[in-house]
């Protein structure tokens, strides 16, 4: 039976709306303000071995990473161990996991007593015990510290809720109410998308709906192959630094080699650093799901995200290194701190092959906080977690945009209101910040401060946190975004914290994030002088950075360029800087 096109594209859309919708149910019916207000969660489809055939346009380290657990539940429960109504439950990361309190759900689609697919959902949950609220303790030195690991194991067999197994996870978490519900929110999810593929198959047939899976897995890589050769090839190289793992103040490099061979691509880690005792070590599933992103990014995004779309790399991340990790390595940070940082080297290396294609550095954090304790309000305990934006680099015709999450994270925002209504906070600030964003001619996104002060008597914070000592790269002659900053305050004094760090806060005390700005893209003197009138008019550049660093001057009371004393200033500016040298970064 062959697929014509027009079945192939109705079946590939309704596929990636059950993933959709899968999606809606999860938020729409979760408990935590993590996933019903910030969407932290991801769902997908699979076939029947394992290969992923649609997602949503959810998380990106989630998805990139997901495949690994499903295969890794099959391994465990090959088909002749499951049955139509079985979930799986896994959130460790040496078993396809990316970190504990990412805990995925799996359910196998049986139709007429055949293994016909997989629907899968993976949430962030707002805290999975250990030693920490939150379950991101800013000063883990192996997983044991982090929170419950879970194998792939049954939570549900033939529709029955395992109740031993819901006991055990219940009993080792800090929250756990919230966390059965956020639990059922899933199986919810799940059993939606498991009933959308029965219906698809009763309208197709099963062997129509089979055959369009790997139809639709074989376009994906016929068109990605096509975009990978279309960048030069040759061997592209980069590195980049963290500026810490936790434990000691010493760096931690990340490099990578990309090698482009027609319509092939060898990604080569070798280079990075080994794994650490302090919790920035990144399994090897999320250095794929930085991978896979990257080339999404300077490829097509409309290509149809499946497996197809991965065959023609080849990823090389040595085992032992803080990319490919080994147990029992503190993982936590690794996947929300060391993915950004993946990605900020793969993106500094395609730079010299497509520049045309790559943004200068975002802001390559995820700024995490965590805060838990006993809500002063109703007695309950309560953890709280959330990530920050910050500012996007400026791409080769277009600034950044200013306060948003980039890089492996696409979550929103948690709202000021339903913060103060969930936790016992009050948010003193919440702003863009003035001059974070890099210059250039196309300017970096600002970074954001979010001030939190805490209203219950004492809590327990932790910070996992990026981008405070080296700040985001600016492109061909753009400035580097500003460096972000964590800060405690205490009856007015300021105490500036490390990027991770875990610590008892009290009653009264402020927590401001300052989050980096983006990177700016070729050099400042070449910005059009309206668009710095237009920055300054908006508070998002200072009159002081576009006269010292833009060479604009502006006459404020009138609103407008002084397009003389302009002229003259970039001029001087121009022979200062000995013209403009076309350097990468």
């Amino acid at each position: 039976m062959s697929v014509d096109p027009i079945t192939l594209e109705v079946v590939r859309n309704a596929l990636a709306s059950v993933a959709e919708e899968m999606g809606a149910t999860l938020r729409r019916t979760a408990y935590s303000p993590n996933i019903k207000e910030r969407e932290d969660c991801s769902c997908a489809i699979f076939d029947g071995s394992g290969r992923m055939v649609a997602q949503a346009e959810h998380i990106p380290v989630h998805l990139g990473s997901m495949p690994a657990s499903v295969r890794a539940a099959l391994d465990r429960f090959p088909p002749e161990k499951l049955e139509e109504g079985d979930i799986i439950i896994v959130n460790d990361p040496f078993f396809g996991g990316t970190h504990l309190p990412d805990i995925t759900l799996i359910s196998p689609v049986f139709y007429d007593g055949e293994l016909v697919g997989m629907t899968a959902s993976r949430a962030h949950h707002a805290d999975v015990g250990g030693k920490a609220p939150g379950s991101m303790p800013g000063d883990s030195r192996d997983i044991f510290q982090e929170g419950i690991r879970i194998p792939p194991i049954k939570l549900f067999e033939g529709d029955e809720q395992v109740d031993s197994v819901m006991e055990l996870i219940l009993s080792n978490v800090r929250t756990p109410e919230e966390r059965k519900g956020d639990l059922r929110a899933q199986v919810a999810a799940n059993k939606l998308g498991t009933r959308r593929i029965h219906e698809l198959i009763g309208k197709y047939g099963l062997s129509m709906y089979l055959e369009c899976l790997e139809e639709v897995m074989n376009y994906s890589e016929r068109r990605m192959r096509v975009e990978i050769g279309r960048i030069p090839d040759g061997t592209y190289g980069y590195t980049d630094y963290m500026d810490d793992d936790g434990s000691t103040d010493e760096p931690v490099k990340i490099s990578v080699e990309i090698t482009v061979d027609g319509s092939d691509m060898i990604v080569d880690f070798s280079g990075s650093d080994k794994q650490r005792r302090g919790n920035i070590n990144a399994v090897f599933a999320v250095t794929l799901s930085c991978v896979y992103f990257v080339l999404r990014c300077v490829t097509d995004p409309t290509i149809p995200p499946n497996d197809g779309c991965y065959r023609p790399l080849r990823v090389i991340a040595p085992k032992g290194t803080v990319v490919n990790a080994e147990a029992p390595a503190a993982v936590s940070a690794g996947n929300v701190e060391t993915s950004q940082r993946i990605v900020d080297v793969l993106l500094g290396a395609l730079a010299k092959a497509v520049p045309e294609r790559v943004t200068a550095g975002s802001q390559g954090t995820m700024n995490n906080i965590s805060i838990g304790g006993r809500d002063h309000r109703s007695g309950k305990i309560y953890t709280y977690y959330e990530t920050i934006g910050g500012g996007q680099g400026a791409g080769p015709n277009k600034d950044g945009i200013d306060g948003i999450h980039t890089g492996m994270t696409n979550t929103m925002n948690t709202p000021i209101e339903a913060l103060e209504i969930a936790y016992p906070f009050l948010v003193k600030c919440y702003t863009l910040m003035t001059d974070t964003g890099g210059a250039g001619k196309y300017r970096g996104g600002l970074g954001i401060k979010k001030d939190i002060q805490l209203l219950a008597e004492e809590a327990e914070l932790s910070i996992q946190s990026e981008r405070r000592k080296h700040a985001p790269w600016g492109l061909y002659r753009g400035m580097n975004g500003a460096k972000g900053k964590s800060l405690l305050i205490m009856n007015g004094k300021v105490i500036e914290l490390p990027s991770k760090i875990s610590r008892t806060i009290k009653c009264g005390n402020i927590i401001s994030i300052q989050t980096p700005g983006g990177g700016g893209y070729g050099h400042p003197l070449e910005r059009d002088p309206e668009l710095v009138l237009r920055d300054v008019l908006e508070e998002k550049v200072s009159l002081e950075m576009a006269r010292e660093l833009y060479g604009v001057i502006i006459k404020l009371d009138e609103k407008i360029v002084d397009l003389e004393g302009t002229r003259r200033l970039r001029e001087k500016k121009r022979l200062e800087s000995n013209q403009f040298k076309n350097e990468l970064i």
